[in-house]
């Protein structure tokens, strides 16, 4: 792929109408301020984005994480960090076909949310095992509509709100309103609102199939987050003005929360651009499943190449160069986790949350081998603190204190996932120390 089918790809990942799908969920959590929860997100994401995009460069590999931690700080910690991943890779898929379950039931009542999940699942798979040069091409039509549509929605919704005024005042989306504003509910929804993001950092594993360089990689993945911020920021604010539920409402309700954007543009602008909306999120949704499911193989190609994972799963196609068996395992957990949620009323909340567990623990893990690849081991030349160490230090704070504020299902999930990749880890070092240092003979 080259530069511009990267920003493709990344876009998609993210969605560029990806806070619609949790906009209903944000707005219980916040208190009624999604664009500050964004605004913050990015600034969190943004410090992230420059750790990968220095570590791409460094190690431009397709194990992403996996492979940076195990150069910057050592292979047992690039286990874990390619495992939490894995969690993050295998859910946000799942997520996302949710979302496209949602968006498409809201136009089509009459099919429940799970059938379309499969359909969704069915399609990205078979798209996957085609190979980067179809699907890419595939991608660049869907990132168009999709922001052809959400820009149809803005012009719609400014005309709402010069012929008839915002439902909520012009600042309550910022301030709070009466309620005010509480940093504690706001890092609460920030540790859902980077589920929406996620997709820059995607980027990274596919540097063995990138023309350009690892500097392309970097490029794409900044670029990728601040477009995404912008258009978070502007869709969530119109939202909040518009929107005939209460954050209070949708506290007291959760199963209103995952169709509480549709409803407010239904009301507020009409059936037409809900149907189109519904349209254009439901086949981005899938098309970012498809591209998380695309990373999550080549974490596991990465993995098992490397000793972490069974070697067989690293088996790649001679026809497509797609890594089938990680695909196709990619796709099992995908199906099992977003059909399981379609059937709950907080099914999305949950999944989402869980998401972000893992995420965020890999993100800590990249900002903590920049500071060992770059300014402990000296690897990557002359020491500058300010990239080197301050970005780092500074971005995985705040990364910990949104993980602490993660729901604690969420965290009991991300804990039980850690377990499970120590236990796997101590497996696979016991055999290989058997295969290396064999008992005698009786």
């Amino acid at each position: 792929m080259g530069t511009a089918q990267l920003l493709a790809y990344g876009l998609v990942f993210i969605g560029p109408a990806a806070a619609v799908g949790v906009w209903g969920t944000l707005d219980a959590k916040s208190g009624g301020v999604v664009p500050v929860v964004y605004l913050v997100a990015t600034l969190v994401m943004g410090l992230t984005a420059s750790s990968y995009a220095l570590m791409s460069r460094a190690v431009p590999r397709a194990g992403s994480v996996f492979a940076y931690a195990s150069e910057g700080i050592g292979r047992r910690v690039g286990h874990m960090g390619g495992w939490m991943m894995l969690l993050d890779y295998v859910l946000i898929p799942s997520v996302a076909y949710l979302f496209s379950g949602i968006a498409l039931h809201s136009l089509v009542p009459q099919v429940p949310v799970w059938a379309f999940v499969a359909l969704a699942v069915v399609v990205s798979t078979g798209l996957n095992l085609a190979g980067i040069t179809v699907t890419s091409r595939v991608i660049a039509v869907v990132v168009l509509v999709e922001v052809l549509v959400l820009a149809a929605v803005v012009i719609a919704g400014i005309g709402v709100l010069a012929s008839h005024g915002p439902v909520r005042g012009w600042l309550d989306p910022l301030t709070g309103g009466a309620a005010g504003l509480h940093p504690s509910l706001v890092l609460g929804a920030v540790s859902v609102a980077v589920l929406s993001y996620l997709g820059f950092d995607a980027l990274a594993t596919f540097a063995e199939e990138t023309r350009g360089g690892a500097s392309a990689i970097g490029r794409a993945t900044l670029v990728c987050l601040a477009v995404a911020g912008l258009l978070f920021v502007v869709q969530t604010y119109l939202g909040a003005l518009l929107s005939p539920l209460t954050p209070q409402e949708l506290q007291a309700d959760p199963s209103l929360q995952g169709d509480a954007y549709y409803a407010m543009v239904d009301s507020a602008m009409g059936p037409l651009l809900h149907a189109l909306l519904s349209l254009a999120k439901g086949a981005g949704a899938m098309f970012s499943a498809l591209v998380g499911q695309a990373a999550a193989s080549r974490i596991i190609m990465d993995m098992a190449r490397s000793g972490s994972l069974p070697r067989a799963l690293s088996r790649v196609s001679p026809r497509t160069g797609a890594p089938v068996a990680g695909v196709l395992i990619a796709a099992a957990g995908n199906v099992a986790v977003s059909l399981w949620a379609s059937t709950r009323g907080d099914g999305l909340d949950v999944v989402s949350s869980a998401v972000d567990v893992g995420a965020i623990t890999g993100f800590v893990l990249v900002h903590a081998s920049v500071i060992g690849y770059f300014a402990v081991r000296r690897r990557g030349g002359p020491v500058r603190p300010l990239v080197h160490v301050v970005i780092p230090v500074v971005g995985a704070l705040l990364l910990l204190a949104v993980l602490i504020s993660s729901s604690p299902l969420a965290l009991l999930v991300g804990g039980g996932w850690a377990v499970l990749g120590v236990l796997l880890l101590l497996v696979r070092q016991r055999r290989d120390g058997h295969r290396q240092d064999p008992a005698p003979r009786p």
